[in-house]
């Protein structure tokens, strides 16, 4: 465990010590488990470390809502105690979010991004959500309007706890389209035709602005394509972080 700001960060810290460190961080609602499947295969080659990120897995939850500048911190601030000071970077869409901040921010050699969100998505207004906002401001109906609220929404809204949705709407609330113009680093993209989560048009505009970066898209797949594929991908991070 790692103590940031009296909050327990759960992380794994393994492989080879001599080699070359891969970071890895997880989507929403996940945890350590799912990034093994594409870390496991380089321990023998690769110091390699996967992160609980707060608020997931056996970490704890974050005092204060935080941003996501918050996280790229925390994990900055992980990595300066352990010694590493340029790692290779691989980030799956929540994950992969905190990626491109912190790849923005601090030296990375290496940047793979698996369906990683970095813009807002443009939603119509319904009607429902225009009457919540009326029922907010009307005394008495506040609470009321927050029960209705957490039946609404996307399954991991209604899935996490106060403090974790109010990071969530700030996540998804969050446009990195300027930020990301800042990276500079190697970086690889790796995303599914069919993710209903992060639209692939998205791939190929985060491909153009980010100015060293390549693209693979892989036909049919989720936005859990990474694993969908998973020799494929673990062939292409092979060859990608040598």
């Amino acid at each position: 465990m790692y103590k940031y700001n009296g909050i327990n960060i759960n992380y794994k810290d393994f492989g080879n010590q001599e080699g070359k460190t891969i970071v890895y961080l997880h989507g929403w609602g996940q945890n350590i488990d799912m990034m093994e499947p594409i870390a496991n295969p380089f321990k023998e080659t690769h110091h390699l470390i996967i992160i609980d990120l707060p608020g997931f897995g056996s970490s704890d939850d974050p005092d204060y809502a935080w941003t996501l500048e918050d996280y790229a911190n925390m994990v900055h601030s992980l990595l300066e105690s352990l010694d590493i000071k340029k790692p290779n970077l691989i980030g799956h869409s929540f994950g992969g979010k905190i990626s491109l901040i912190y790849a923005s921010k601090y030296p990375v050699n290496h940047l793979m991004l698996l369906a990683s969100p970095f813009k807002v998505k443009v939603k119509k207004i319904s009607w429902k959500v225009k009457l919540l906002k009326k029922m907010k401001n009307i005394p008495l109906l506040g609470k009321v309007a927050d029960k209705i609220k957490s039946h609404m929404g996307s399954t991991d809204y209604r899935n996490a706890k106060p403090l974790m949705r109010d990071i969530l709407v700030k996540h998804v609330n969050t446009d990195l389209t300027e930020t990301v113009k800042k990276i500079k680093c190697p970086t690889f993209i790796i995303w599914g035709t069919n993710d209903d989560a992060v639209p692939v048009e998205d791939a190929y505009e985060l491909k153009d602005l980010i100015s060293d970066s390549g693209l693979t898209i892989y036909e049919g797949c989720s936005h859990y394509a990474y694993l969908e594929k998973l020799n494929q991908t673990n062939a292409i991070i092979a060859s990608f972080m040598k």
